[in-house]
């Protein structure tokens, strides 16, 4: 282990590296309670998406530590979920399509195979320095409002108002009050450091909201979509993980060739989203750890980007969103965690949750809607480094991404906007050196999207 993992060489000891895999881990556990709820709303099957959301955090964590040596975790990210979900399926149900997350799904694998070609081509490192800084910044500002909605929503703190499109809900209601609860438990623990303190606040709302079960002020309502709170051990049977069956290899290739260019963007959608959040967290994480060389250059982040797409190939055949590296790893890392060693301990913990499915299955989703508002406020604080003067491209483009995704509700259309501005703006002030041949390619792909939408 000493020799696989050179823990002398990087100054750290099993002891310590175990422990900063297991602190990786209760930060990021709360994906196994979000990601099967979120996905769930598209008409998959919420044990499956759990088994699959476990399964595919093991072997792409595993992968990462054996294969890169980085005590870097990754899951099913937030934000891809939500694209997932409400862009690409809620559109594809609109058009009366039966299924859409097969079709999301397919997505998910084509983009998990190109990214596996273009790591070993090093052209996703191309495509990110390619990408104006504030774009960037405006992109990731922008998913975390839309995810901030998202748990807004569910908890029905904002519902729908004919008159303005939104409005607040029902203030009296027990899920509107335990999410505020919940939200203001995370906000402390995090001021004071607590471990884990976003799996903590989903655990003490969905408690809570146990006990407003027990008392009679949560009443269990089938039929409208209110279930009980208390989960099921009636018997060993419960340990079992849910079959991987209604979600496994459920692929839909026939869209593809009907619908070609909606496909192709829905997969650049996903691409562009989860190539900002793998570089960005491995570079975050890496320059917490002290790991980047003495240029800032990530040693053996080829191996690093196979892990994570290999990821994201195998959780498409299994049933869940894109698999990226978390941010929530540099909490192991403030722990010691400096080899993979910390990678495979978070590995083994995702494989040990799939033996408690009823705990992370029974959690409602207004007990996870305070993770989701505050990982879109920690998503959003990239508005700090934004420039709002200047070049007006970077400005523009940087701010259609933050309002169009949460305002049009599809992270695709910020996307689209946000880089179609950028490129036309910079054409029409003549500063046409200043824009890389990858740029003009997305922006064409963008353009073909928005004569598709028009026809």
């Amino acid at each position: 282990m000493e020799k696989f993992f050179k823990l002398k060489e990087n100054g750290t000891n099993v002891r310590t590296e175990v422990l900063a895999g297991i602190t990786t881990f209760l930060a990021m556990a709360y994906i196994l309670a979000v990601n099967p709820s979120m996905l769930a709303i598209s008409g998959m099957d919420k044990g499956a998406v759990f088994t699959a959301t476990a399964l595919a955090a093991a072997f792409a964590t595993l992968l990462m530590g054996l294969f890169a040596n980085y005590p870097v975790a990754l899951a099913s990210g937030m934000g891809l979920n939500a694209y997932f979900v409400f862009s690409v399926c809620s559109t594809l149900q609109e058009q009366g399509i039966n299924d859409p997350w097969k079709i999301a799904l397919t997505a998910v694998l084509v983009e998990g195979i190109l990214f596996v070609i273009m790591s070993l081509f090093k052209f996703r490192e191309t495509l990110v320095n390619s990408i104006p800084t504030n774009l960037k910044l405006g992109i990731t500002t922008g998913i975390g409002l839309f995810i901030a909605i998202i748990g807004l929503q569910g908890a029905g703190i904002v519902v729908a108002d004919p008159a303005t499109l939104i409005t607040m809900g029902n203030i009296g209601s027990v899920q509107f009050a335990l999410a505020f609860v919940g939200l203001l438990s995370i906000a402390v623990m995090h001021q004071f450091k607590v471990k884990g303190s976003v799996l903590w606040g989903i655990l003490i709302t969905w408690v809570l909201g146990i006990i407003a079960q027990l008392l009679g002020l949560y009443v269990v309502n089938i039929d409208a979509e209110v279930y009980s709170l208390i989960p099921s051990f009636g018997s060993l049977k419960d340990l079992v993980p849910p079959s991987l069956a209604p979600t496994f290899f459920k692929f839909d290739f026939t869209y593809v060739t009907k619908n070609f260019m909606d496909f192709v963007v829905i997969v650049f959608a996903f691409l562009f989203v989860d190539l900002f959040d793998t570089v960005g967290t491995l570079v975050g994480v890496a320059s917490k750890a002290d790991m980047l060389d003495k240029d800032g250059k990530l040693p053996r982040v080829g191996n690093a980007l196979l892990a994570d797409a290999a990821g994201t190939v195998l959780g498409a055949c299994l049933g869940t969103s894109t698999v990226t590296s978390y941010v929530e790893s540099s909490a192991g890392v403030s722990e010691g965690g400096r080899t993979g060693l910390t990678a495979v301990t978070t590995a083994v913990m995702f494989i040990l949750a799939l033996f408690f499915a009823p705990v992370f299955l029974a959690i409602p989703g207004f007990a996870t809607a305070p993770a989701l508002i505050f990982v879109g406020l920690l998503m959003m604080s990239s508005v700090l480094k934004m420039k709002f003067e200047g070049d007006m491209a970077d400005v523009i483009g940087g701010f259609l991404a933050i309002i169009m995704m949460p305002f049009t509700y599809s992270i695709a259309n910020g996307i689209m906007f946000g880089m179609l501005a950028w490129v036309i703006i910079k054409v029409i002030t003549g500063k046409f050196r200043e824009i890389h041949p990858v740029m003009y390619v997305c922006a064409a792909l963008f353009a073909a999207r928005i004569a598709t939408l028009i026809i």
